[in-house]
């Protein structure tokens, strides 16, 4: 049973990333089952769902990183497969497992991705970005020698560092400490007021701060496609985290 989205976006064109029935299985092991979602210029989208929900998956798809077996993505008005190389210029992403090389120092690791993304101007834009993650006063460490929660940094630093349309992140606020956290929140939420933002996070306070919509997906199903508000007022008197649990545990009798 697919649930309906919620949301009824004006047309195609004003999609940054839409998704068409995109399925992925291994084997026997249906990993995503043919959702359907779109994101508009301008939006911040929280992606819930519990652990091996097929959340990373799906980003893994998006992004062009793993293959569907069938539907498709399409990110800036090119198909995932057909374009890829062309839209991951387009794409930030941070996934969740944030590879690093961990023997190079963080400002010589930033300029190697301003070479590689043939960045104008790249100097300042190392420049820039360190400052607005935060990293200036590390730019002389190795990344291996860095805090987990500057590590993190440094993978939303080369997520944001191309100005990409489409801003893709898994956990991004993971290792980080209470004030880092308030920092790379805002930072996510600037980004995004121009830019597209897909969020994937277990924080239901980091999705209420930042998001401007959440999707809620379960054993690779869709389950809810809906604004914050929207979400409140079907579940009033309920917190984010309460309507997730609602959700998830009443999809166990329809995915079973």
């Amino acid at each position: 049973m697919q649930i309906k989205p919620e949301i009824a976006h004006l047309n195609k064109q004003s999609m940054s990333v839409i998704v068409e029935n995109l399925c992925k299985v291994y084997g026997e092991q249906i990993a995503v089952n043919g959702i359907s979602f779109s994101v508009k210029k301008g939006e911040v989208l929280g992606f819930l769902g519990p652990n091996g929900a097929g959340k990373s998956t799906t980003m893994k798809m998006i992004t062009g990183y793993l293959p569907s077996t069938s539907g498709k993505a399409i990110v800036c008005g090119k198909v995932v497969g057909e374009h890829t190389t062309e839209i991951q210029k387009q794409i930030g992403y941070l996934p969740e497992s944030n590879p690093l090389y961990m023997d190079m120092y963080v400002k010589e690791y930033l300029q190697f991705l301003a070479g590689v993304h043939q960045i104008s101007d790249a100097a300042n834009k190392v420049e820039q970005i360190m400052v607005q993650t935060g990293l200036k006063a590390e730019e002389r460490k190795t990344i291996g020698a860095l805090s987990k929660g500057y590590k993190q940094r440094v993978g939303i630093a080369q997520s944001m560092l191309h100005n990409p349309d489409v801003l893709i992140l898994d956990e991004p606020t993971s290792g980080l400490d209470p004030n880092q956290i308030v920092e790379i929140r805002d930072l996510i939420k600037q980004f995004g007021k121009e830019k597209t933002v897909i969020l994937s996070t277990h924080i239901m306070q980091e999705v209420e701060a930042m998001c401007d919509r959440v999707i809620i997906i379960y054993k690779g199903n869709l389950v809810a496609d809906d604004t914050l508000k929207g979400l409140q007022g079907k579940y009033p008197n309920q917190t984010l985290e309460e309507i997730f649990r609602s959700l998830t545990i009443a999809s166990d009798a329809v995915y079973a």
